[in-house]
């Protein structure tokens, strides 16, 4: 699955064919298939603000996850359980990862960002038998856990003094052997499951095989330029509980032995990126494009922090020409922007070393990948015209499915092609422009958030009558999450309403959803099935 490195991408993907074993795991390729070759090689490091910088080895990793996937059997977690991890970026995130996919669980990673109701919604839905948290975790956690009848156990990576029954990481690491027969699985056995963002309804469960491990390769090495190469070192600011993060950078670089750099969670600061970058030596970023905006605008960067990039990546929104120029004069590398979803990933990239890079367009397909623009029925549309981006099926990047939906699973799918709902179109040399979106999804700060959840955290205030939410153009995010609020009756709407519905929503749901804007409106443009109509609220925006 391996690119070759001396060849065109006209050649890469004339003779590309994907071989992926019919015994595959994630946890193996990620970690015990390095140790037995080189156990002192280091696959993480993690930067401390106050320079105290930590690194694992792949023995360390093995080892470690090992000792951990014997104590979730010992708790009576089986193939197929579903354990969910609500942790930041660093090492003990890693290890519980690859624990349970040794065992033959399946993954399932939640962002520290999200409230209490969207924690208990994806933990419910998901039927998760047990989670990995931090202290801050387990304090979103702690009021639902009466809520959630399929949750036995709980396992926190810190002391935290009022959680009974609880167990702590490092002792289950140090109690249990270190060594563990890792779980036969094959490609299309589950291997994690990564939520959607409810672009039409609620968040649906996209489970996922551990082929889709695999089948990133291609795209990581392009978007890298011909990755691994001597000296490479990754580092992104997405959380890992993202496609983005996980698939898009931790994963396929333990793979192919690139270490990784873990930083602290907080809020994107755009000089202290620039020193991680720095400082651990990053040879190789995935950095959504509205973090290179913020980065576009720091003072002066590069006289206290130089760089040693060999390549970045881009995703998650349209990068645009004038990020895109900055880069490559300032950064001095040329992004590499690409594209998927979290249904189906790393589909469409670039890669400045390949001569596959077009300012303003998303790339090319990836090796090993066949996407085209369709219609509405799933036939090819002539070059240059509009329609939907789509990937062929089948395909190893591709889910398995929505989590016990399959009508909604089926519906994904239209004459053979996985509709992407993006909207695009195809030029002569095969470059793919991104138009639009085909639903409601909000596309802000390289988080695609749904309006529909929002909408019913929003209404569920018991001053809100009604409320709908759109995406209103941003020249920093792209988007920003705008609501529209129907006041219920006996409630004045006013600023002092609006800072209360913002904090609701941050609390409630996630930090980067809240609408940063609100207004109040006496009505909202309504179908006669009783359903908003959000595109005459864009076409406001539009219009100014």
């Amino acid at each position: 699955m391996l690119l070759p490195f001396q060849s065109s991408y006209d050649e890469i993907c004339r003779d590309f064919r994907w071989q992926i074993p019919d015994s595959f795991n994630i946890g193996e390729v990620v970690s015990d298939a390095w140790a037995a070759r080189e156990p002192d090689r280091i696959c993480l490091e993690h930067f401390s603000p106050v320079g105290s910088h930590l690194s694992m080895t792949y023995g360390e990793l093995s080892l470690q996850s090992s000792a951990l996937a014997n104590a979730l059997m010992d708790l009576g977690l089986q193939r197929g359980d579903r354990v969910a991890l609500l942790l930041p970026q660093g090492f003990d995130t890693v290890v519980a990862h690859v624990a349970i996919y040794k065992i033959g669980a399946i993954a399932l990673p939640l962002a520290l960002l999200f409230g209490e109701d969207a924690l208990e919604y994806r933990l419910k839905a998901a039927g998760a038998s047990a989670i990995v948290t931090n202290g801050f975790g387990f304090s979103r956690l702690r009021p639902i856990l009466p809520r959630l009848p399929n949750m036995r156990h709980v396992i926190l990576t810190e002391s935290v003094a009022e959680a009974p029954g609880a167990h702590r990481l490092d002792q289950l690491i140090a109690q249990f052997e270190h060594s563990y027969p890792i779980a036969p699985t094959g490609p299309d056995d589950p291997a994690l499951m990564i939520f959607t963002s409810g672009t039409t309804g609620p968040p649906k469960a996209a489970v996922h095989g551990h082929r889709v491990l695999a089948g990133h390769i291609p795209g990581f090495q392009m978007g890298h330029d011909l990755a691994p190469q001597r000296g490479d070192r990754i580092w992104t600011p997405a959380d890992w509980a993202w496609a983005g993060g996980l698939l898009n950078v931790l994963l396929p670089a333990l793979m192919l032995g690139v270490p990784v750099v873990s930083s602290p969670a907080q809020k994107f600061d755009p000089n202290m990126a620039f020193r991680i970058l720095s400082e651990m030596q990053v040879r190789n970023a995935f950095i959504p494009p509205t973090a290179l905006r913020l980065m576009k605008a720091a003072d002066n960067p590069l006289q206290s922090y130089p760089l040693h990039l060999r390549s970045v990546t881009s995703a998650g929104e349209a990068l645009g020409k004038e990020t895109f120029e900055w880069a490559r004069q300032t950064l001095r590398v040329t992004v590499n922007e690409l594209f998927g979803q979290t249904e189906c990933n790393f589909v469409l990239g670039s890669s400045a070393v390949l001569g596959v890079s077009r300012a303003g367009a998303i790339g090319r397909p990836v090796p090993g990948h066949r996407v085209a623009i369709v219609d509405e029925v799933g036939r090819e549309v002539p070059q240059g015209s509009l329609g939907q981006i789509a990937i062929e099926a089948p395909d190893p990047v591709m889910f398995l499915g929505y989590w016990q939906d399959d009508t909604a699973t089926e519906g994904k799918f239209v004459n053979g092609w996985l509709l992407t709902g993006d909207l695009g179109r195809q030029d002569e040399d095969g470059y793919i422009e991104f138009v639009g979106r085909g639903d409601d999804v909000i596309t802000s700060s390289g988080y695609r958030i749904g309006p529909s959840e929002i909408e019913d955290c929003l209404t569920a205030h018991p001053a809100v009558q009604l409320a709908a939410v759109i995406g209103k153009p941003d020249p920093v995010r792209t988007e920003i999450v705008m609501a529209f609020v129907v006041a219920a009756d006996g409630h004045e709407a006013n600023d002092a309403l609006a800072v209360e519905l913002r904090d609701w929503v941050k609390n409630r749901l996630s930090m980067h959803e809240y609408p940063r804007e609100i207004a109040f409106v006496e009505s909202l443009p309504m179908t006669t099935s009783g359903k908003v109509i959000r595109r005459v609220l864009r076409q406001q925006f539009a219009a100014e």
